[in-house]
């Protein structure tokens, strides 16, 4: 507003609490005064009328308001916290169930109920712990972790090379189950050693290819390879990860075909027609809303289909599983069709399960490493990161946080490759990534507080650690998980080619890409899978590492589109590079943008070894206190990617009518309910009165005075 501008009105007197950044600033230039936004923090103001009671969260970054109950540093009370982690665990459960079930195949797992519910206990229980430590260390987003669809493809690829495939197995006319010759107890100890010998292979594998994505993370190089990876490599790349899983898919649902097609249509109808039906909840004592405002018994109106789309239509499946079971309806013989859709049919897990069985390091054996296994995980450590960079910025856009800096997402990608190596530890069979439905969750329920995304993870630790719940997940009837597949797998597939949207598929340019990367993707795979000794260079090692690469679909859809999309002639905006850089903070030149710009109430520039002054809203998601009080005692550790940069520690300077100087530390300001005329010195009038500390000066419409 410049002096030329008619007067403000006069306003009620308050009184606010503000930060040194929404002290009012002079332009030198053209003589403008830039009145601060006091935005929406509670601490901001200390009137009831202020906008802290508001539940409108505002992304000053990116100018649009984000509805939010709790936004991510609001803590709820304990007893909504938990229900709230409990909703994000139940939310997971999906896709965290559909790894482990997948993988007892290739694993020669089937048959012991006991030891898959072993593993499912422990996919929970590291889930839980690499939750913790994202939401604590890594991004601080409220975002949880789960198992990695990107590992199965490298697994299955390792899991089919000749001395890995599961002993020949013969039907026994009294046994319901197989059995494995020359190792006539199922579920024993010599078959337990069967499966978890592969184990151990896919652990090693896990956990040497982690360790580039930690150092891809913390070194903040991944933003080199962002800059050749655009839509047209990712999208043939995720597409990849479940499209050749459709056997397994078709494998559970022919044990009885109208069920799993029924638990499809469930999905289909709960998440794409019910979604936003707002189901009556009751609550006891609180209110939903930030402050309890009354007490007693209440309700709350949820779109509950939209929030549990799977997990009620697998509920919905298994009730009716559970009534064909008891009326007789379905087989009661093991060979008959239809028996491994009744409810009973792997109910002795649940008595031969254990009550409590806390996971360690090292439980399957010592884990063994192959450099062909190592190099075949590469590809779906690169798709994860490239996937939740993605969950990163949506995750900030849902929650009504500034986006992510530099440093939180290298943090937090570092982070992911230390919780794969724990899970590779742990022996999961899989890694950890970020959930992209929790993330939309979030979007659904209007809760971005990382409490809750803490408890979540407390949650999945203790309940990982109760052996009998990892055996009822084990008695899902396998027409049900076969319909849950059929969902899950065809979503993800379709989350591919969402990253498509923004390309030019008219282009003949773009069309040759994709096309050769899908097809070549599902076409040389399947080839090498059926020609196991076509390869033979004459090096064992090298022929085990081509093996595992080529018969890897995302692999080779990724590094066709790759080669293509980088070598082809083609504008940026065709390629779908200008909005895609956009959505994954880049800049022009295809490098990660650091912190120069102001974010909501200020702080200068940042990143890049930098340094900046007062800390900004973006301090407060994305940096722990720890950090600051390390960076402030070692202003050095500020240059490393992962870390904010350190804060310029500059002297308080006198405040008078010419430059406004921002101290370091909170004024007083008081609002002056009187519109006095401009001083002779042509200073603005109508701004407020600074109160600092004594000794200081203090700043009137007149100008300034010592000695306060």
């Amino acid at each position: 507003m410049s002096s030329r501008d008619p007067e403000p009105e006069p306003e009620p007197e308050s009184v606010y609490i503000v930060r040194p950044e929404a002290i009012p600033t002079v332009d030198r230039e053209n003589g403008d005064t830039k009145q601060p936004s006091l935005g929406t923090d509670g601490a901001d103001a200390v009137d009831d009328n202020s906008a802290a009671d508001d539940n409108v969260k505002v992304d000053e970054e990116v100018g649009v308001g984000v509805e939010v109950i709790y936004s991510i540093n609001d803590t709820p009370p304990w007893p909504l916290s938990v229900l709230l982690g409990f909703q994000h665990y139940l939310t997971a459960c999906g896709s965290t169930l559909t790894v482990p079930l997948i993988l007892a195949g290739p694993l020669c797992l089937v048959g012991d109920d006991v030891g898959l519910s072993e593993v499912v206990g422990t996919i929970f229980f590291v889930s839980g712990i690499a939750t913790l430590l994202q939401t604590s260390l890594g991004v601080r987003l409220p975002i949880i972790q789960g198992t990695n669809f990107g590992f199965l493809a490298p697994a299955f690829s390792i899991l089919s090379l000749p001395q890995w495939q599961c002993p020949a197995r013969v039907l026994t006319p009294s046994s319901s189950l197989s059995t494995l010759l020359p190792h006539p107890e199922v579920g024993g100890e010599r078959h337990r050693e069967i499966w978890q010998a592969r184990l151990r292979e896919i652990q090693g594998a896990v956990i040497i290819a982690s360790l580039s994505q930690i150092l891809l993370g913390f070194t903040g190089l991944f933003s080199l390879v962002l800059r050749y990876t655009g839509p047209l490599v990712v999208a043939p790349t995720v597409t990849l990860v479940c499209l050749p899983l459709f056997e397994a898919a078709a494998n559970k649902s022919a044990a009885m075909w109208w069920i799993a097609l029924m638990t499809l249509a469930l999905i289909v109808l709960f998440s794409q027609c019910l979604h936003k039906v707002l189901v009556p909840v009751p609550k006891v004592g609180i209110t939903w809303r930030p402050r309890p405002a009354c007490h007693g018994l209440s309700a709350v109106r949820l779109p509950l289909f939209g929030i549990f789309p799977v997990l009620l239509a697998m509920a919905t499946s298994w009730l009716l599983c559970l009534a064909l079971t008891m009326s007789g309806v379905l087989p009661s013989h093991p060979d008959a069709w239809g028996y491994r859709a009744r409810t009973d049919a792997r109910s002795h897990v649940l008595a031969q399960a254990s009550w409590v069985r806390v996971p360690y390091p090292g439980q399957w054996g010592v884990p063994t490493v192959s450099v062909s296994g190592a190099l075949g995980m590469l590809a779906g450590v690169l798709a994860s990161m490239v996937e939740s960079v993605g969950d990163y910025y949506a995750c900030a856009r849902l929650s009504g946080a500034p986006p992510p800096p530099a440093h939180a997402v290298n943090r937090g990608l570092g982070m992911e490759g230390v919780a794969c190596v724990m899970a590779g530890a742990f022996g999961t069979g899989n890694g950890t990534t970020s959930f992209s439905e929790n993330v939309a969750a979030i979007g659904v329920t209007r809760v971005a507080s990382r409490r809750v995304a803490q408890t979540a993870g407390l949650l999945m630790v203790v309940l990982g650690c109760l052996g009998k719940v990892g055996a009822m997940f084990v008695t899902i009837p396998d027409p049900v998980a076969g319909g849950i597949f059929l969902g899950m797998f065809g979503m993800i597939t379709a989350v591919g080619l969402s990253n498509l949207r923004h390309v030019a598929l008219q282009k003949p340019r773009n069309m040759c890409v994709l096309g050769l990367s899908l097809f070549l993707g599902l076409a040389i795979p399947k080839w090498v899978s059926a020609n196991k000794g076509a390869i033979n260079t004459g090096v064992v090692l090298m022929d085990q590492i081509l093996g595992v690469l080529l018969s890897t679909s995302m692999f080779v859809g990724g590094f066709v589109g790759f080669v293509l999309d980088n070598l082809l002639p083609g504008t940026d905006e065709e390629r779908g590079l200008t909005h895609w850089r956009e959505e994954t903070g880049q800049d022009d030149e295809g490098t990660e943008k650091r912190e120069g710009r102001k974010r909501g109430g200020g702080g200068g520039g940042e990143g890049g070894g930098g340094e900046r002054g007062s800390i900004t809203q973006s301090d407060k998601v994305y940096t722990t206190p720890l950090f600051h009080t390390l960076i402030d005692h070692f202003p050095k550790l500020g240059r490393l990617p992962f870390c904010p940069p350190a804060r310029k520690r500059t002297p308080p300077s006198p405040i008078n009518h010419h430059h406004h100087h921002h101290p370091t530390h909170p004024f007083l300001v008081v609002s002056s309910s009187s519109s006095s005329s401009s001083g002779g010195d042509g200073h603005q009038s109508g701004l407020p009165i600074l109160l600092p500390g004594a000794g200081e000066s203090v700043m009137t419409d007149g100008g300034a005075k010592n000695g306060v």
